[in-house]
């Protein structure tokens, strides 16, 4: 069964494909895809209650792919074209359906453990990836192959320690650091008591109280980051920064960050 968090982040998913009709469709098929829900549910199980870490299930995955979809929506009502438009190789709809399977299915690879679980994600989606397209796009090699290919490149660079080149991409990146905010280390926090190597992340990410992507005031992206205390900083300085500055689609993006009540800190 999929929990009021999980179905409310699909209908909000869905709203925001309501005019991609692509999207959409790939996007209902994999929110009812019963192998990825449970190898999403699978994987969280292994990082919370084996490991320690936050958040990195069905939850974690819909969240990100919400947050890339507002990103690259921005952009394009900017003018500003994703790599597969801007090498004329296809459509920003097969990018949008790129960062869904991508924001999706980033995590699986914590099914098996911490260590290289991007590659391992990107093992574990590919047989998910290549059916789901099959369904949307029967009759579509080419699409088939570049919406596989950008959606791998962006599993794969999601955690800043590989060279990504596409916006795609970045977009994911980015969209994986936004994910912070104190619910998501709200079930580690209450199940493990002892201290543990990693704890530092939930304790910072249990401050950060909101985390706004709107429309920027000098770049494209705003991201607004509200904490309940200074220890946020460390989530900010230490994971997000770290992957914007990693992100092909770092020129698009302005952060400002600061605790409730205090004037916001601008970084880019």
């Amino acid at each position: 069964m999929k929990s009021v968090k999980e179905i409310s982040t699909e209908s909000k998913i869905l709203d925001r494909l309501k005019n991609h009709p692509d999207s959409l469709t790939l996007a209902k098929y994999l929110f009812a895809d019963d192998e990825l829900q449970e190898l999403q549910d699978y994987a969280n199980n292994v990082s919370i209650r084996r490991l320690g870490f936050n958040d990195h299930g069905p939850v974690h995955m819909r969240q990100v792919v919400g947050n890339a979809i507002k990103m690259l929506n921005i952009l394009h009502d900017c003018g500003i074209k994703t790599s597969l438009e801007e090498e004329q190789i296809g459509t920003f709809e097969d990018s949008m359906c790129a960062i869904i399977l991508a924001g999706l299915m980033h995590d699986l690879g914590m099914a098996i453990g911490r260590q290289g679980h991007e590659e391992m994600s990107a093992l574990l989606a590919q047989p998910i990836i290549e059916r789901a397209l099959h369904v949307v796009f029967p009759d579509n090699l080419h699409r088939r192959v570049i919406i596989k290919a950008v959606a791998t490149e962006a599993i794969i660079g999601h955690m800043s320690t590989r060279k990504i080149h596409s916006i795609e991409a970045g977009i994911i990146l980015i969209a994986d650091g936004c994910d912070m905010t104190k619910g998501r280390a709200r079930i580690p926090m209450a199940i493990n008591h002892a201290p543990r190597v990693g704890d530092i992340h939930k304790y910072s990410a249990n401050a950060i109280n909101r985390i706004g992507i709107h429309h920027g005031e000098k770049k494209p992206i705003k991201i607004d980051v509200e904490m309940s205390a200074e220890v946020g900083f460390f989530q900010i300085e230490e994971v997000l920064l770290t992957k914007i500055d990693s992100s092909p689609a770092k020129q698009f993006i302005e952060l400002y960050a600061g605790v409730t009540g205090c004037e916001r800190k601008c970084y880019l």
